[in-house]
């Protein structure tokens, strides 16, 4: 796929420089990116100045706004101003996408009664349920499989091996990576008689008496439900809810390994990063953003825009705007404190030390 430099600016909005007919290949980084051929070549990311610096001439680059194309002898340069939403528009651009082929394959396996939307491409060894529902111009990758009574709406994307339960409701521009998990059974079971956990919570902590106990599954009845724009990463899972739907708002992007459990609802334009888990009936809401290995408690409310620092521990209800970090997690500037006196502990220690052997020298003498 080539582009010039006009067309390529033009898409992203962007301002253009120099020889605006050279076509583009594609993007590389600056030490990658050699001098301009006749036919065309790749344009490299530069956009600050330490990459800027391995540039080479004859090269053409984007580049951030205040930057001289001339200084570096450049060909033709775009600029950038705000560089990572253009990144955005440029991978799009030249991204090829996983390559499934048009049509229907014939070693894929669809059930009579489900119907599939105009424009859909749907790779070997997929197998499609009864009752399915799947929009215009999806592509479903080999060995996924969507459980009876899914429906799925347009432009979906199903990369490879992906596992949609029966009973799923997702909107349009729903994108899943290898491996994903959408609508297993939630891990609820429950006890004839109290359990452990339920008395350690009640007591907090103490054991009256520890005895066999049988667990007893709860069956999920309940579904997952996606809004528009979702995308979700390879090896997630989220699990259908007990009664009601586990739910995922629009335009939440959810990273690979994440977890959310039964009756979890998730709002719009949220960012959960890889390894989140979130226990079930928890509620988080709009625009929050939950770094690595971010673990919530059960049955918790998290408000909007919260931001949590990676690996943060959430036992308790945020409150709307709260910028959280630690375990158990509380407000960041707390937090930097709370970390501040731990680094001054072993100083603090040995001047106790000297000071009680001071007390203890004083209190021989006298």
């Amino acid at each position: 796929m080539a582009i010039t430099i006009r067309d390529l600016a033009l898409a992203l909005d962007a301002r253009a420089w120099g020889d605006v007919d050279l076509s583009v290949t594609g993007a590389a980084e600056p030490q990658a990116a050699g001098p301009v051929g006749p036919q065309g070549g790749v344009i490299a990311l530069a956009m600050a100045s330490k990459y800027a610096e391995t540039l080479r001439p004859g090269s053409m680059a984007i580049l951030a706004e205040g930057m001289d194309p001339q200084a570096f002898g450049l060909k033709a340069a775009i600029f950038a101003p705000r560089p990572r939403l253009l990144m955005a528009g440029l991978t799009r651009a030249f991204d090829p996408g996983p390559g499934i082929a048009a049509g229907i394959h014939p070693a894929a396996v669809i059930d009579a009664s489900a119907r599939i939307g105009p424009g859909a491409a749907i790779a070997p060894f997929a197998v499609i349920g009864p009752d399915v529902r799947i929009g215009e111009n999806a592509r479903i990758g080999p060995h996924v499989s969507v459980g009876r009574g899914t429906v799925l709406g347009d432009d979906v994307l199903l990369h490879a091996g992906v596992r949609i339960a029966h009973g799923v409701t997702a909107g349009h521009r729903l994108i899943v990576q290898p491996g994903a998990v959408i609508g297993g059974d939630g891990f609820s079971f429950v006890t004839p008689e109290e359990s452990g956990i339920e008395e350690i919570r009640r007591t907090l902590g103490r054991r009256d008496g520890i005895r066999q106990q049988h667990w007893t599954r709860i069956h999920s009845l309940g579904g997952v439900e996606i809004g528009d724009d979702v995308e979700i990463g390879a090896n997630a899972t989220i699990d259908r809810g007990t009664i009601r739907a586990t739910r995922i708002g629009n335009g939440t992007k959810i990273d690979n390994l994440v977890m959310l459990a039964h009756n979890v609802v998730v709002g719009d334009d949220c960012l959960l990063c890889s390894q989140v888990g979130i226990a079930g009936s928890s509620r988080v809401g709009n625009r929050v953003v939950l770094a690595g290995q971010v673990g919530v408690n059960d049955n918790i409310e998290i408000g909007d825009d919260v931001i949590a620092g990676g690996a943060s521990k959430i036992f308790t209800r945020v409150p709307s705007g709260r910028v959280i970090l630690g375990n158990p997690a509380v407000k960041m500037e707390t937090q930097m404190e709370i970390q501040k006196a731990t680094r001054r502990l072993p100083r603090v220690a040995q001047q106790l030390a000297k000071l009680q052997e001071t007390v203890t020298r004083l209190l021989e003498k006298g």
